[in-house]
């Protein structure tokens, strides 16, 4: 078999701490096939690289189908098991912000163990995890194992991009990348559509818990092929210098995060008290002073938590704020949407999934015309196009709900759902390689471990302030309202409100877009 050799460089011969992965090749043997050939100095390809990419895959999508799978499955969940509005947010968002609080030190923990063994106990605790969730008896059971389901995917999904560089050889590395992105962006689509279908079919009598249950035997079986396909570290790997971990920046970043965006979930159930705008406000100085002490402790020749040098790069900050915009913009839709067809219009879980499946078909054909011709050839301006088409067909669901007479049905909001999920597949696709472009071969571990977390971080801002805009009106205004189709109205008005942030927030993408690099990144080089 192959062998691994990871070797750390001294911060102090190098800004940082960075890694670079070699794949030592011994002459193959008569039961072992010859791997990939090579040219001289270029490492080889581990022969059941593809194999491997498929594993590494089926994890992170579990991970991405969970992450907005309760969009849809939540108004049932709520109806079963209780609690109000501000649960539904919380079964979502406790997701999601555990998953940004850790990803980053996810990662690190990567360098540290070493990526398989995170990867595999990862994948484990986010099978067990699940089976808390299906097993809950309360909300807040059920959001207590969300966070810790949340735990266990930033142990688990952080260690892939770092596998797949370490399986493929840099010829092939592209092509590994252009089959990796568009099946994440796919997943977060089907993700609600599953819930559905899950949530109706009623599985085995679980109803609602297959939603999570499921995760059982597709975790398991992840676990076992990962332990038998995924490479191991060799002894020269385990016996190379390891990063520190970084305590103080991890609680600086988690405490910031938390400020943020738990206040947004909980304070409309509070009647937004004054502690709730003090620690938002409060989230800014602790960000502050979080970014101060990264940037000490790398001067210091210590190991940060992150590259510092990465946020004064202009592209790979625009490309964060993009991140933010985007994700924060789709995901946040995905649960209004949900709520609004699901506790608005009375439609069944199936029902609402099936108004889906337009979006995920066109988020297909949009990622595949993407990764297979487009990105390579226009770069940026497929990223643009994406976001202008995305948005088109945001405002396209929104003008639709308005202007039809009566109660939509999934026909209806077909051309526009198609339509946005051709964008969002279109701008999927390139996204992840066009923001790693700016970012030296130095700092491309800590990049990604950063662009995820904001990926995450987005999606839990989108749940609370998308959530919040639209629980709000409903509360305020469905009293009032005195017949069923006055209380359509106000559902109808809700999810507007809803529209028009998904389609600002895709607008100032577009915008903060131009300073993101032009190209997607070549493996190997930085830009």
């Amino acid at each position: 078999m192959f062998e691994l050799r990871t070797m750390f460089e001294d911060p102090d011969e190098d800004e940082g701490d960075s890694m670079e992965t070699e794949l030592i090749n011994p002459a193959p043997t008569a039961a072992e096939p010859a791997p990939t050939a090579a040219e001289p100095g270029e490492r080889s390809s581990y022969r059941l690289r593809w194999i491997g990419l498929a594993v590494v895959m089926g994890a992170d999508i579990m991970d991405l189908l969970d992450a907005t799978i309760v969009n849809v499955a939540g108004p049932g969940i709520r109806d079963a098991l209780g609690g109000s509005s501000t649960h539904l947010q919380w079964f979502s968002a406790a997701y999601t912000l555990a998953f940004a609080m850790f990803l980053i030190t996810g990662a690190r923990l990567g360098d540290i163990f070493g990526r398989r063994r995170m990867f595999l106990g990862g994948v484990a605790a986010f099978t067990f995890t699940s089976a808390l969730c299906g097993l809950a008896q309360s909300p807040e059971m059920l959001i207590g194992a969300r966070g810790l389901q949340g735990l266990a995917a930033a142990m688990m999904v952080p260690q892939a991009f770092g596998l797949i560089r370490e399986m493929f050889d840099e010829r092939e590395i592209g092509a590994a990348f252009a089959v990796f992105g568009p099946a994440m962006g796919l997943s977060a689509v089907l993700g609600p559509i599953l819930g559905g279908l899950l949530m109706d079919a009623d599985v085995f009598g679980l109803g609602w818990r297959a939603v999570f249950m499921v995760n059982v035997p597709l975790g398991l079986f992840a676990f076992f092929a990962g332990a038998t396909v995924v490479p191991r570290p060799t002894a020269a790997a385990r016996a190379a210098r390891r990063p520190g971990l970084d305590l103080v920046g991890m609680v600086l970043v988690t405490a910031a995060m938390v400020l943020l965006v738990y206040p947004l979930v909980q304070g409309r159930e509070e009647g937004w008290p004054v502690w709730t705008f003090v620690c938002m406000v409060g989230a800014l100085p602790i960000l502050a002073l979080f970014a101060w002490y990264e940037l000490r402790t790398s001067r210091a020749g210590r190991d940060a938590l992150v590259e510092v040098s990465l946020f004064r790069n202009r592209a790979f900050t625009g490309a964060l704020a993009v991140g933010l915009m985007m994700f924060g913009s789709m995901i946040g839709l995905m649960l209004v949407l949900g709520a609004y067809l699901q506790i608005g219009l009375g439609w069944s879980a199936t029902h609402a999934a099936l108004a889906l499946i337009p979006w995920s078909l066109g988020t297909t054909v949009g990622a595949g015309l993407a990764g297979a011709v487009l990105a390579a050839k226009y770069g940026r301006r497929v990223l643009h196009a994406g976001l202008l088409i995305a948005m088109l067909g945001v405002i396209g669901i929104g003008v639709t709900i308005a202007t039809h007479d009566g109660p939509v049905n999934a026909w209806i909001l077909l051309p526009a759902t198609a339509v946005a999920g051709f964008g969002f597949g279109l701008l999927m696709a390139p996204f992840f390689g066009i923001a790693l472009a700016g970012v030296d071969d130095r700092e491309i571990g800590s990049a990604s471990g950063v662009l995820n977390a904001v990926q995450q971080l987005a999606g839990a801002l989108g749940v609370a302030l998308f959530g919040t805009l639209f629980f709000t009106h409903v509360e305020d205004h469905a009293a009032a309202a005195h017949s069923i189709d006055a209380v359509r109205a106000v559902f109808d008005d809700a999810f507007t409100i809803g529209i028009a942030g998904s389609a600002l927030a895709l607008a100032a993408a577009w915008g903060l877009a131009f300073l993101m690099p032009r190209w997607e990144r070549k493996d190997g080089a930085g830009h």
